[in-house]
């Protein structure tokens, strides 16, 4: 086990499920993708540029992504809130998670990446 096995270890379900599922899709999308701990959340690298975290809601309990460069990105399910940076898209731990809506907004945060729009 690893350090940043901790924070889903801990956890209820289905929370505890859904967030490992998270976890193992975004893991799976490039192999410059690392994870580590930042503010006691999971937070996931692009060749060591922070990308994204994992992180609950506090009143709901809902899992979501929180997309550090959100504002560059564009889909309908992605909540900016008071934030001017990052947006998140939460997910519904009794549900399937949505691997379409994920992949578009993966792949478009990977893009800001990969097209250096964001420097590395």
């Amino acid at each position: 086990m690893v350090a940043e096995d901790n924070f889903y270890i801990n956890k209820q379900e289905p929370q505890r499920s859904c967030l490992m599922a998270m976890r193992a899709i975004v893991l799976g999308y490039d192999s410059h993708i690392s994870e580590t701990t930042k503010y006691g959340m999971p937070c996931f690298c692009f060749k060591g540029k922070m990308f994204c975290y994992l992180w609950m809601d506090k009143k709901s309990a809902d899992p979501y992504f929180l997309m550090v460069e959100g504002k560059y990105l564009k889909h309908p399910k992605l909540e900016t809130g008071s934030r001017t940076r990052m947006k998140i898209f939460r997910v519904d731990p009794n549900k399937d998670l949505p691997i379409g809506d994920i992949d578009l907004i993966m792949n478009q945060a990977l893009d800001v990446y990969r097209k250096g729009i964001i420097e590395l």
